[in-house]
């Protein structure tokens, strides 16, 4: 890839065709940003300027229509960054139109977020195959460079380790290369969480549950807050995957989409992007003013949830840089609310670490794309900051899996992160 210096985005209008334009021209690439007609063209440049803070990364950006330009954009020798929307079948087809004009070099990244890489490519020249890839930017890249690099079966080790160095010198991301399983590893695991949320405020309340796993916990933002940023549909879509797709996952049911959001995307609530309708909350003029009662599907005004001791205490404890003691207090506070809360963030640990090997390489890379991707406290920060055995005691305690780095770091009294509890706290709470 280093010998590459152009890219054609299809897609430039999509949610993320605009941005990733803007990530990919800031790094000197000269960018052909094509989509149906010129105006929905313009409207991704827009969105790349806006995401660059540049009227001057127009520069280094070309747009053009798929019926007139596509044919003769992807014959140079280029990154072709498909940025359609997360439709397999709609991704195909574009595949299919490109395979015979591309270049023979040029690589073909999927930006899916959870699709299957073979899948995508399966019936496609041995060229194209050999040069696909799935290259998952998180939204908004231009500010989150945790990235996914899928490769295909088929694709030679040499290009896969030039793409990654160019994705990490050339571009600043933050790489891990993943196995091709369904929502890879970022979304595989942050979306269990946020789904087992969404499950928990049947009984317990939207405004509770995210009280309850706020950023306190180590997160950037609650998880149903979550959710309706990044839309019920996709959501949907990505817990679905998994669903359908793994039904040995040890996981499985945290997966099921709870019925009060399925009634909800059929309505046509989907969250941030329907503030109408609304999704977990309903917001006038910027801040919350409804939150949603999921058992009669109305909305209620919101009130803040009763303040709990031990919360209370972990913000505290975060304001002024005691990270370190808020997780510990987590871990040990005596509080039925407590048990719910360490239930859900050891849920996260134990999920996330039995994935290596799985989908991702090595506990390190779970972190990673963790930190980089979600902004949440890397897993294998969070056992040490409980302590190896501690952590292993209480993944026991609540029948959860414990890892095999886990059990390793707790027989030999390990850590199980070389990092430091400072990167912990700015990066993911402060």
């Amino acid at each position: 890839m280093n010998a590459i210096n152009e890219v054609v985005i299809l897609g430039a209008n999509g949610v993320m065709g605009g941005a990733a334009a803007a990530v990919f021209a800031a790094a000197g690439y000269h960018v052909t940003m094509l989509a149906r007609n010129l105006e929905k063209a313009a409207q991704g440049l827009q969105a790349a300027q806006s995401a660059a803070r540049a009227e001057a990364i127009s520069e280094r950006i070309t747009l053009g229509t798929y019926d007139r330009d596509m044919i003769q954009a992807v014959g140079r020798h280029s990154l072709i960054f498909e940025a359609l929307a997360e439709d397999l079948n709609l991704k195909r087809e574009f595949f299919k139109r490109i395979d015979g004009p591309r270049h023979p070099l040029a690589v073909v990244a999927t930006n899916s977020s959870g699709l299957s890489i073979a899948a995508l490519a399966e019936g496609m020249s041995d060229s194209l195959r050999r040069n696909f890839v799935g290259i998952h930017f998180y939204n908004p890249p231009h500010i989150i460079v945790g990235t996914e690099l899928i490769p295909h079966p088929e694709m030679d080790a040499t290009l896969l380790d030039a793409l990654r160095h160019t994705l990490a010198k050339r571009l600043g991301r933050k790489v891990i290369v993943t196995k091709d399983r369904p929502a890879f590893v970022g979304n595989r695991i942050g979306f269990r969480v946020m789904n087992e949320a969404a499950q928990l405020a049947e009984d317990h309340g939207v405004a509770f549950i995210d009280y309850l796993i706020g950023p306190q916990t180590g997160r950037a933002m609650a998880p149903l807050q979550t959710i309706d940023l990044v839309g019920w549909d996709v959501h949907q879509a990505i817990v679905e995957n998994v669903y359908r797709n793994c039904p040995q996952d040890e996981a499985c049911e945290r997966f099921r989409l709870p019925a009060y959001l399925v009634e909800g995307i059929a309505q046509g609530r989907l969250g941030d992007k329907t503030p109408d309708k609304g999704g977990f909350y309903r917001r006038a003029g910027g801040r919350v003013v409804e939150v949603l009662d999921p058992r009669s599907g109305g909305y209620q005004p919101f009130i803040p949830p009763r303040p709990l001791d031990f919360v209370e205490r972990m913000k505290s404890f975060n304001r002024v840089g005691r990270y370190d003691d808020a997780i510990k207090l987590l871990a040990t506070a005596e509080d039925p609310y407590a048990d719910l809360a360490r239930r859900v963030i050891l849920g996260y640990v134990s999920y996330a670490l039995n994935r290596v090997g799985d989908v991702a390489e090595s506990g390190a890379d779970v972190d990673t794309i963790m930190s980089y991707g979600f902004n949440w406290a890397p897993p294998c920060v969070l056992v040490d900051l409980i302590g190896a055995r501690a952590t292993a005691d209480l993944l026991n305690r609540y029948g959860l899996a414990v890892p095999q780095v886990v059990e390793h770091a707790a027989r030999n009294n390990a850590k199980v992160f070389s990092g430091g509890v400072l990167e912990y706290g700015r990066t993911f709470v402060g």
